[in-house]
């Protein structure tokens, strides 16, 4: 598995897996939570370490089952995890390490690779101060690199400038309708590695079967040239599937590299 290397040193792997809808009755993200772990243990078969979960998914314990169920170390894992914005979070210190404890608890383990903030919220103060609580516990190796999600250039800027240590990480949406590309550059820019959710979400029709004729020049299809677009643009990319032969083809991305007028075109899309 190709990495990159984060701001604090530690590597990064480049593509992982959501989970957001795993581990739930009908695998809808509102379903409730019946503890399945096929789909995890299936993505590890295929050759998948790094995960993606959030208190807000509601399933951190079926994705620490499934590393459990997997036989393999922990070391072998990148575990991603998101403490929500929302006040009963970020009400005070204690809110901040109820969350902390309860990913930690949930996930049944004693660190988390990389902990994010999973949305921001009109307070930059607030922020701050959330973000201060989650450097203390870098401090302690429970959390071994932080970063945030869905923070535009003022909001990710302000961490930056204010915090002790910077945001390894910026979680953000970005797919063919929304590229996303101003928030993705100022991220690159500032050495904060930007990763992209719902990287082969809302891909319309249209785009598909273009995508799919620049595909069929390297013997890949659209979502693969997708992934391949933005790892090569120095984004992170954690698509999902619940299908075996996707998972798999979605790992292959790594034995051909798009042409430069290729790029130029899937980028105008």
């Amino acid at each position: 598995m190709e990495t990159v290397t984060l701001n604090t040193g530690i590597k990064f792997p480049i593509i992982g897996s959501g989970t957001n809808t795993f581990g739930k009755v009908d695998h809808a993200y509102q379903g409730e939570i019946n503890g399945d772990t096929t789909e995890i243990l299936m993505a590890i078969d295929a050759g998948y370490r790094h995960f993606d979960t959030a208190i807000s998914y509601r399933n951190e314990s079926v994705v620490g089952k499934a590393l459990g169920e997997s036989k393999k170390a922990r070391n072998e894992f990148f575990i991603t995890s998101k403490i929500p914005g929302k006040q009963e979070y970020y009400a005070d210190k204690e809110a901040v390490k109820k969350g902390v404890k309860q990913s930690l608890q949930a996930l049944n383990t004693a660190y988390i690779d990389l902990y994010l903030i999973h949305h921001p919220w009109d307070n930059l103060v607030q922020m701050l101060s959330m973000w201060q609580v989650l450097e203390d516990y870098v401090d302690q190796g429970k959390l071994k690199a932080i970063g945030v999600s869905n923070f535009n250039e003022k909001e990710l800027g302000y961490l930056i400038e204010n915090g002790r240590i910077k945001p390894a990480v910026n979680q953000v949406e970005s797919h063919p309708r929304n590229w996303n590309d101003v928030i993705i550059n100022y991220s690159l820019a500032q050495e904060v590695v930007p990763e992209a959710w719902g990287p082969l979400t809302r891909v319309s029709d249209q785009a598909k079967e273009k995508l799919s004729e620049i595909g069929a020049k390297y013997n890949k299809t659209w979502a693969q040239v997708i992934l391949r677009y933005q790892i090569e643009r120095g984004v992170v990319v954690i698509p999902k599937s619940h299908n075996q032969k996707r998972q798999e083809q979605n790992l292959e991305i790594f034995d051909f590299k798009l042409s430069d007028e290729d790029k130029q075109f899937i980028s105008a899309q």
